[in-house]
């Protein structure tokens, strides 16, 4: 099943993620987001609406297909996945995520590559685990933050590795408003119409502007700290916890890192 599917509802086009394990983000989840966007840009869609199937917008990375990888495999996975969000940050057109429920790591790395951020109203947790986990947060993830939240909020979402309830994350700003779970597509829709309000050349040369800075941040740093990143995810403290974490995913028993 491809993972990704594109709707229209008007004038908006609706990039539903429906992959296995709460819309993780594997390689083809991955290549599904950049080809919905390619597609988004080729058509004529006012603005864009990203959202999950079920209870999850996304869980984050697919971790049972990653935590085996060697160090060069790994390499080139988060190089894809950083291409892919780069892809959903540039999108000239407006994006809305859509958080329909939890949206964590990865999850909520994509949410905060979008314009904008409606969430539903509920139990659905969103944040940045990953220091939790004993790794760290590559360029591709740390400068879409730093534009898109409030500074006194940066310690709480990326050192502490804080999950959020919805009313939490309006509070400090990790979300842009709330709406009922039944209802969170269409007031997602109603800000990307909003959005697409204004001249369709003026809104994407604005954008492009303001992301200027960010875009050149992640190219100027992208090598450095992805080698960094790479050390904290093969360091021992790391591969016990992201294994306990899959030993929960998968419900099979935990495999002692090797030294």
């Amino acid at each position: 099943m491809i993972p990704v599917v594109v709707e229209t509802r008007g004038e908006i086009a609706v990039i539903r993620m429906t992959g296995v394990r709460a819309n993780a983000m594997s390689g083809p989840l991955l290549d599904g987001l950049v080809a919905a966007i390619d597609e988004v840009e080729a058509g004529d869609a006012h603005a864009v609406v990203i959202v999950g199937t079920g209870k999850a917008f996304s869980a984050g990375l697919a971790l049972p297909d990653l935590i085996d990888l060697e160090r060069d495999a790994m390499r080139a996975f988060i190089d894809h996945f950083a291409a892919a969000m780069r892809r959903v940050l540039t999108c000239p057109r407006p994006v809305v995520a859509a958080v329909n429920g939890h949206a964590i790591a990865g999850g909520c790395v994509l949410a905060t590559q979008c314009d904008a951020r409606v969430m539903a109203e509920g139990d659905g947790k969103i944040g940045l685990n990953e220091v939790q986990l004993g790794i760290g947060l590559p360029a591709a993830v740390i400068e879409p933050l730093r534009a898109r939240l409030p500074a006194a909020s940066l310690a709480a979402v990326a050192l502490e590795g804080q999950l959020f309830s919805p009313v939490d994350a309006l509070r400090i700003g990790l979300v842009d408003a709330l709406a009922p779970a039944d209802l969170v597509i269409d007031r997602a829709i109603d800000r990307a119409v909003a959005l697409a309000s204004a001249p369709r050349p003026a809104y994407a040369q604005v954008k492009a502007a303001l992301l200027r800075p960010v875009v050149e941040a992640i190219a100027r740093t992208a090598d450095e700290e992805r080698e960094r990143w790479l050390d904290t995810w093969f360091s021992l403290p790391a591969r016990l916890l992201l294994r306990e974490a899959v030993s929960r995913i998968t419900g099979a028993g935990v495999r002692r890192p090797q030294n």
